[in-house]
């Protein structure tokens, strides 16, 4: 047993001692021991790791020896990464990022060699917050950026990225004229005239090359063509005042315009005595010139508040300030104007500004008759107030003529409105309209109350409000309105009569087409005038008030115009028609009168209508419709682009009449005993009568429209005139006795033909009857 045991100890030791001969021959290989970044060769080397080297190379036998890290990036070096790139080393290794002021575009940012270099620069200008503060200037520059002060501002000691404004004026740095004053900007300066200057001619305010002089006193003259004694010394004294003037006696001088003003006012001689418009010359020239005069020399006053008075009720109040966000309110005894300070300067200007109100009590008997002319939407109101007819019959003025003024000539659209407050002692009645109003400069020089851009804010017993949206002369007047309320009576015999016109007009028109047996120049002409008259009382009855579309209700008015206009003109050819067969009367053959009427009718019928309404609506367009009816407008005399024709017309036709009878007279005279001559002369004669009846007197009777018989007028004129076609109707047809037989001819035939399916109708009923009979017999 213990023999068999002995026996595997040799195979044993050879299992323990295979495994073990290989380590034990590395161990005794590696004796050596490598330094660190290192691996061993062999028992005598060693071999530095990638990326490292010895002083003996990258194996090494020598054990005190160590691997240093290679530079990759340092010289010689055989890395480019490229432009804009830098070689960045690393322990063992090596990799490339983009230069400073650079970035990848890939969005990889490191890479290993050019081929992979994708850099850019980078805008640090576009960088927030910014890279240069204040109101330094960014420029950016390939990889970097500088920051630069523009002119007239400097870097800040403190910061060097920060810019600050440079005070040209206090460091003595500007170039203004010894005239000006310098004021300083942020990044430069301006040279603004001193108190009490203006620039030179050639030169502009707050520029740097602004040279100034002394204020001189405002050119004005006496208006031209006016002969007044008490005009021209006041003038004369003007002239001296201007002559005298300097910037130190300012004071003075606005004193003296005041009370100069006042004593022409209160004594004005010879100036009463000039005509109206003459009067308004003057008031023009003296409101307009005064208030220049001031604007001009107040530019030397100092800052402050002043106020002047004369002895006859003329008093001053200006107000002269630096810029400041307050508004701004002068009081009066009789008036209070306010306003904002951005209405009074121009943004940006630190200079003083004046603010004036002129109240020039005595004024206004200068202004008798001055006219007054309201704006459209001030027209509107009123109608839309009072449904009748209105018609301005006296104004007064409420208050004292004021003139406020800034030191900005530009007043026409102001900012914000200015307010003004008038106090007056007359009460307005019910029929007294109250308006805020300036006066409008003339191109003729002269004058007249206006309302646009001026509005009535409140009123009561004493006092008026106002708001306007400019600067000028201002006043409250109070005008007195006569107003005509509809009369519904009339309203009702419009719409019926007209009704019953239309009707008849209809008729007749229907008549002289079916009736062969009339037909004939005088019922052509009858024919045309009775559609013209058709048309005509159609499109008034409904569409007179369409007044919501003013471009609609402008042709709506032209219609009209043309419609009716066209009815007078065929009106003419009848009654032209008339006269010539009563000359031709005796006469058996009238194709000369038939021959010239059938070439003239139709072009003088509807083309001269045609050629008056392209004039007017040519030259005035704007007066073609009113606030309250599709009419023509009576504004500067357009009515008679319709009543001019009309009574040339009414006054042919009378002479027609009149020359019509002659003949018929002197015919009578030599008439021999034939019934069918002494019937066609009797009939010619009452159709003449008629004629100058229905045509012309029922219109000539709204020119009558006036005065106390007014009213009487416009009850006839409207019952007349709406029955006009029923007229027509009656002579020319139910009085005709050959439309009076076709009538007839008409009812019959319609009889007849009634009574043949009613005969026939019975007839079969007998018969039926008949059969019914027999068979139950």
């Amino acid at each position: 047993m213990r023999n068999k045991y002995l026996s595997l100890l040799p195979g044993l030791l050879v299992l323990l001692l295979f495994p073990m001969g290989p380590t034990a021959q590395n161990s005794k290989a590696c004796a050596l021991r490598c330094p660190p970044n290192s691996s061993c060769v062999n028992g005598t080397a060693c071999r530095c790791a990638s990326g490292f080297i010895s002083s003996s190379g990258e194996i090494f036998t020598d054990p005190l020896e160590s691997c240093n890290d290679i530079n990759e990036c340092g010289p010689p070096s055989p890395v480019y990464c490229g432009s804009s790139a830098e070689c960045q080393n690393t322990e063992g290794g090596y990799h490339c990022t983009c230069s400073p002021g650079y970035e990848p575009v890939s969005g990889a940012t490191i890479f290993r060699n050019e081929s992979e270099n994708t850099c850019r620069d980078v805008d640090e200008c576009q960088h927030r917050p910014r890279v240069c503060k204040g109101r330094s200037v960014c420029i950016n520059t390939e990889g970097n950026y500088t920051c630069q002060c523009p002119p007239g501002l400097e870097f800040s000691p403190e910061d060097p990225r920060h810019c600050t404004d440079v005070d040209e004026c206090s460091s003595g740095w500007h170039q203004c004229h010894n005239s000006t004053v310098c004021v300083n900007t942020v990044g430069s300066y301006r040279c603004h005239c001193r108190q009490g200057w203006e620039p030179k001619p050639g030169f502009q305010d707050k520029q740097r090359n602004t040279i100034c002089k002394e204020i001189s006193f405002p050119t004005w003259t006496a208006p031209s063509g006016i002969k007044s004694q008490a005009l021209s010394h006041f003038f004369n004294r003007i002239q001296d005042l201007g002559r005298n003037f300097s910037s130190a006696s300012v004071l003075n001088t606005v004193r003296d315009l005041v009370q100069e003003m006042g004593d022409l006012l209160e004594t004005p001689g010879d100036l009463k005595t000039l005509p109206f418009s003459e009067q308004h010359f003057v008031v023009t020239n003296l409101l307009f010139g005064l208030e220049n005069v001031l604007r001009g020399v107040s530019k030397a006053l100092p800052k402050g508040s002043f106020t002047f008075n004369s002895s006859a009720g003329i008093e001053l109040s200006l107000e002269v300030q630096a810029p400041s966000y307050r508004n701004i309110t002068l009081i009066q005894k009789q008036t209070k104007m306010m306003l904002t300070w951005d209405t009074v300067h121009d943004s940006g200007d630190s200079g003083l500004a004046v603010v004036g109100l002129l109240s020039t009590s005595g004024m206004d008997r200068f202004l008798a008759e001055a006219p007054l002319v309201l704006d459209a939407e001030e027209l509107t109101t009123l109608y839309e107030t009072h449904r009748g007819l209105l018609q301005e019959n006296s104004h007064i003025l409420l208050s004292d003529v004021i003139s406020a003024f800034i030191t900005n000539k530009d007043t026409e659209n102001l900012r914000s409105p200015v307010t003004f407050v008038f106090q007056h002692s007359v009460t307005p009645g019910p029929r007294e309209k109250v308006h805020c109003v300036y006066w409008e400069h003339g191109q003729n020089g002269s004058g007249h109350w206006d309302t646009r851009g001026c509005w009535v804010t409140s009123t009561r017993d004493n006092s008026t409000t106002c708001q306007c949206s400019h600067l000028s002369i201002f006043a409250v007047l109070m005008a007195h309105y006569s107003v005509q309320e509809e009369d519904p009576t009339l309203t009702v015999i419009t719409y019926v009569g007209l009704s019953l016109s239309l009707l008849c007009l209809l008729l007749t028109a229907l008549t002289f087409l079916l009736c062969k047996a009339i037909q004939n120049t005088s019922t052509s002409l009858h024919l045309q005038l009775s559609l013209c008259l058709f048309l005509a009382h159609l499109l008034f009855l409904t569409a007179i008030d369409r007044t919501e579309n003013k471009v609609l209700c402008a042709i709506i008015a032209g219609a009209l115009h043309y419609l009716y206009l066209a009815s007078f003109t065929w009106m003419l050819l009848v009654g032209l028609h008339l006269f010539l067969s009563a000359r031709n009367l005796m006469v058996v053959n009238y194709s000369s009168i038939n021959r010239f009427m059938k070439k003239a009718m139709f072009p003088v019928g509807y083309g001269v209508p045609a050629v008056i309404v392209a004039i007017s609506a040519a030259s005035r367009p704007h007066l073609y419709g009113t606030s309250t009816s599709c009419w023509l407008h009576s504004e500067k005399g357009f009515k008679w682009g319709f009543l001019g024709p009309v009574c040339a017309i009414f006054s042919v036709n009378l002479a027609f009449f009149l020359m019509t009878l002659w003949i018929l007279k002197s015919k009578l005279c030599s008439l021999n005993s034939e019934v069918s001559t002494l019937q066609n002369t009797r009939m010619l004669t009452f159709k003449a009568t008629a004629q100058l009846f229905i045509l012309g007197c029922t219109w000539f009777l709204g020119i009558l429209q006036v005065g106390p018989a007014a009213r009487v007028m416009a009850y006839l004129f409207t019952i007349i005139n709406s029955l006009q076609g029923v007229f027509i109707f009656l002579v020319y047809c139910l009085l005709s006795q050959q439309v009076r037989e076709q009538y007839r001819k008409w009812l019959k035939r319609i009889r007849k033909t009634k009574a043949e399916p009613e005969k026939y109708t019975l007839s079969s009923r007998t018969m039926s009857d008949g059969c019914k009979h027999s068979e139950e017999t």
